[in-house]
């Protein structure tokens, strides 16, 4: 009994630590009450009391629940997280217009050089972009960006 006591810790163990890696609150709540039943199991095989084995439960729970909360609140927090590199970094970067015709252009934003169109939300679609204009990226599709002009306080 003390065996298979220990074998479910060391499996509730290590489903916690798959939980600190893939973040789905199932493996480690299964991991919480696989580690409880461990311990009780290893304690009542040793031949320990009702109270000792309650306690070891308990005990194990809230350990298992603080666990769960520091691995829930470091998830949730890198998901929130802006890209940093990559086209989705894109929106919301400045850059500047290299050429433009009446159809688009291209644009020089963070190191690279961009195919561009206007943004259909831009409301100054009457003023021509230029070259050397700033300019704000809305959005990215595929691998044409869509620009609108700078306004004054965007500008460096």
């Amino acid at each position: 009994m003390v065996e298979l006591g220990v074998a479910l810790v060391l499996v509730g163990a290590a489903l916690l630590v798959v939980e600190a890696h893939v973040p789905a609150g199932v493996i480690g709540a299964a991991g919480g009450v696989t580690l409880a039943a461990g311990a009780a199991l290893a304690l009542s095989g040793a031949g320990a009391g009702a109270a000792a084995i309650i306690a070891a439960v308990l005990a194990t729970c809230i350990i298992t629940a603080l666990w769960l909360g520091v691995v829930t609140r470091k998830a949730l927090a890198a998901g929130g997280r802006r890209a940093s590199s990559g086209r989705e970094a894109l929106g919301g970067r400045m850059g500047v217009v290299r050429n433009w015709d009446a159809t688009g252009g291209q644009v020089y934003v963070d190191g690279a050089l961009w195919r561009a169109r206007r943004s259909p939300v831009d409301d100054d679609e009457e003023e021509q972009l230029g070259e050397g204009d700033p300019v704000v990226v809305e959005n990215v599709r595929g691998l044409t960006l869509a620009v609108r002009k700078a306004e004054e306080w965007e500008e460096p």
